[in-house]
Order: structure tokens, then C-alpha cells, then sequence
């Protein structure tokens, strides 16, 4: 067993994908809690806002949700939804959304809205919210994923928000200026997407899984040939995120029983 959870080597590997004064667009559960370790870990001249229209919070108590007034506190700015979409879409800033949904196909095209028939759906989600918006004007996107065959489709159910569309420079002939999926983050590793063809590949996978475990999780073909470990958890990283990020662990959740 390792010393760290699942959610804890989600968050860590997320935030490793943020580089200083990148201007990190944070969702609710995971997606902030990753915004959060970049800021204080991985890349602290980093820029989080919030689509409510906090803009550089000081992230002191870790906010439950976008709507949470804890992403007002310490701000540079106290905004609104307008203010903060112009920023997500500035062509001059290196936007990174961080994004979930219910499904993703081999593209980065997410579904966020239902699963079934539009008409007679088998279940009902929150929709889009400003996912749309941030998948067609950010820089860039890191997608979180529980990593299940019945999520990674061949055809999403409902075409929720763009990835990369139907792969190579689909996404560009079809009018978006930039922008496209950087990243899956999942709980069995770290998936990329090719620089030609734009469709995803196994980049990085966890000590408790394997590639196969991954292939066999995912609901249409991935290569697997570049995969390789992902980087261990450090100690530092560790007790930051446990004691600074989120200590009452509200979105990490249990600690692991070696750590108890």
C-alpha cells in the first residue's frame, strides 16, 4: 500500500502541469484543490480566478465551491462572470482551465449534460456552466476523470464542450483561435494528446496500476507505447497539501490507514 491516495497523486500530478504566470481557471472539488497545489507547490507566481469573479485569492482556507465567499478573500480583484470569462478568453494570457465531466472521448470532447437520449436521458447533469466557454477560449485545458470505460467513450452521449473535435486541425478549421486539451488527470494516471493526429495517449501511469489496467479502462483504443511512471509524491509536497491545502481534507478525503 502507498502512503498517499489517489486524490493526493491526482492533485500533485495536476499541479505539475502549471508553469509560473499561468492564470489557472478553477472549477469546484478537484479542480480547485489542483489550482490550489500549483499555486502553493509547483508554480506560486501562478494567477488562480474563479468564474464568480474572484481574481488572486490568497487561498488561505481552501473554498468549497466557486460560489464559496472564500474565493474573495485576499483577492487583487472582487469581479464578476463578464470580467472573469474576458480574462479566461485574453489572447495575450496563458489561460489553464481546469475542468470534470461524465464523459471524454478520444479528443478531449467532453460531455457534461446527460447520459441517454436528449429526449428521455437515463441521468441528468449540471450542464456546461462555463465549461463550454472555457474549453473554446482558455489557453489551454487539464480534465479531471475517474477512469472507467463507461466515461472514456467512443462517442459521447452528449457533446457537451470542445476538445480537440474529430483530431488533427479539425478544431482550428472550425473557427477556435486556440486552446484544446493539455491533459487527462485521472485516478489511474496522466493522459496526453498527440501534437498531430490530437488523439490521447497514456503518458504517465500511478505505481498502483499499470498500462494495461488503463487500456483495459478505457472504452476505445489508446497507445500505450509511450507511458512511463509517474513521478512518486514527495514528502514536501505531501505535508503542504495536508496541512496547507487542505487540512480538514474536505476534497481530499481519508488519509490513507498508513498515514493514520
Amino acid at each position: 500500500m502507498e502512503n498517499y491516495t489517489a486524490s493526493e497523486i491526482m492533485a500533485l500530478s495536476a499541479g505539475r502541469l502549471v508553469q509560473n504566470g499561468d492564470i489557472l481557471f478553477a472549477g469546484t472539488g478537484l479542480s480547485m484543490l489542483a489550482a490550489t497545489v500549483a499555486k502553493r507547490i509547483h508554480a506560486p507566481e501562478a494567477v488562480v480566478f474563479f468564474e464568480t469573479g474572484g481574481i488572486d485569492p490568497s487561498l488561505e482556507e481552501l473554498p468549497l465551491a466557486v460560489a464559496d465567499p472564500r474565493v474573495m478573500v485576499g483577492t487583487a480583484v472582487n469581479s464578476g462572470l463578464a470580467d472573469a470569462l474576458s480574462l479566461l478568453g485574453h489572447p495575450r494570457f496563458r489561460t489553464i482551465a481546469f475542468l470534470g465531466a461524465a464523459q471524454i472521448d478520444r479528443f478531449g470532447n467532453l460531455n457534461s449534460t446527460m447520459l441517454g437520449s436528449y429526449d428521455k436521458p437515463v441521468q441528468r447533469f449540471p450542464g456546461s456552466g462555463g465549461a463550454c466557454d472555457a474549453a473554446s477560449l482558455a489557453y489551454g485545458v487539464i480534465v479531471f476523470m475517474q477512469h472507467q470505460r463507461r466515461r472514456f467513450v467512443e462517442k459521447l452521449d452528449y457533446f457537451t464542450s470542445p476538445g480537440w473535435l474529430s483530431g488533427g486541425m479539425s478544431r482550428w478549421e472550425a473557427g477556435f483561435k486556440r486552446g484544446g486539451p493539455m491533459a487527462v488527470v485521472t485516478n489511474l494516471g496522466v493522459l496526453a494528446f498527440d501534437n498531430d493526429t490530437r488523439e490521447m495517449y497514456l503518458d504517465a501511469y500511478y505505481p498502483f496500476t499499470s498500462p494495461e489496467k488503463i487500456a483495459a479502462e478505457t472504452g476505445f483504443p489508446i497507445d500505450l507505447s509511450r507511458a512511463r511512471p509517474c513521478a512518486l509524491p514527495t514528502e514536501a509536497e505531501l505535508k503542504t497539501l495536508r496541512q496547507e491545502v487542505d487540512p480538514q481534507r474536505l476534497i481530499l478525503g481519508p488519509l490513507p490507514v498508513e498515514v493514520l
